[in-house]
Parts: C-alpha cells; sequence; structure tokens
C-alpha cells in the first residue's frame, strides 16, 4: 500500500510520528487543507511531469500553479503532465496521494520556491487521506530533492 510504504519511507528521517491520517479526503489542496486544519497555500502540492522521457515531480504550494514559461525555461521543454492513468505505475503513488517520500527509483524530484515562504507545509503521504507536517529543512531531507527551481506563479 502506498501509505504504508510513504510512512515506512519517512521512518529512516524519524518522521513517522509526523504523519497523519484521516477519516475524510486529502485529495486536493481544498480538501487537505481542511483535514488538515490550516490554510490552502500550506499544502504543499507534488505535480508530475515527463522530461525527456522521465518522470519527475515537482513540490508546489497550494495557492500556485505552474507558470509555462517558467517551466519551459527551466526544462527546455513544453510542459507535460504524466496522464492520470500512468502517475501509479511511473511515480509509485495514485493521484490524490502523490508525494516525494517512497516513489519509484529514477523519478527526480524538485522544490519550487512557492514554499519558501513557509515554515510548516503539508504534503501527501501515498494516500488520498493523508499527510504528513513537515518544515522546509525536513521536506529537503527527505524529498532527497534535485535542486530549487522557480517554476510557478500564483492562482
Amino acid at each position: 500500500m502506498s501509505f504504508e510504504r510513504a510512512k515506512e519511507y519517512l521512518k529512516q528521517y524519524g518522521l513517522e510520528n509526523k504523519v497523519m491520517e484521516f477519516s475524510v479526503s486529502s485529495a486536493t489542496v481544498g480538501e487537505a487543507a481542511k483535514a488538515v486544519g490550516c490554510e490552502e497555500e500550506k499544502i504543499a502540492k507534488t505535480l508530475s511531469f515527463i522530461v525527456e522521457d522521465k518522470p519527475i515531480l515537482i513540490v508546489v504550494a497550494g495557492d500556485c500553479k505552474i507558470d509555462n514559461s517558467k517551466y519551459k525555461a527551466e526544462f527546455h521543454k513544453k510542459a507535460k503532465m504524466i496522464p492520470f492513468s500512468d502517475v501509479e505505475n511511473l511515480i509509485g503513488h495514485s493521484i490524490g496521494g502523490v508525494c516525494p517520500f517512497g516513489i519509484k527509483e529514477g523519478v527526480t524530484v524538485y522544490l519550487d520556491n512557492s514554499l519558501k515562504r513557509f515554515d510548516i507545509i503539508y504534503p501527501a503521504c501515498g494516500s488520498s487521506n493523508s499527510a504528513v507536517k513537515l518544515t522546509i529543512e525536513e521536506l529537503e531531507k527527505a524529498s532527497k530533492f534535485e535542486k530549487w527551481i522557480d517554476v510557478c506563479k500564483s492562482i
């Protein structure tokens, strides 16, 4: 199960106790903010794309979306999201629970600058009814991110 794999992965960083599982859906930013009890912008969305035939994840603030010109400047390609039907197979988590924890080998993780304005953020934890409360430093460590990028704009 994706949730268990993500939670187990977080153990190596001593973060398993920061995982929250809800009796309600947290699949969307709005649902996650209600479940967690925070503002929508503090929900860390993990978006999945294909670059050079390889899957990547970009973790962004909940009040942001991809800016196509910034994305193209960073990756030299037009943004191409992974089709819903392929996300679980390529990433290891299904839509609504995608996170950078316990993912498949070969998936590169990027963190968007939109997250840097927060002390605490809440990414999903492998299921559509979970989240994990992390500092930016904890996210950096646990995500094994490649680098910080600037590919978003406010919604």
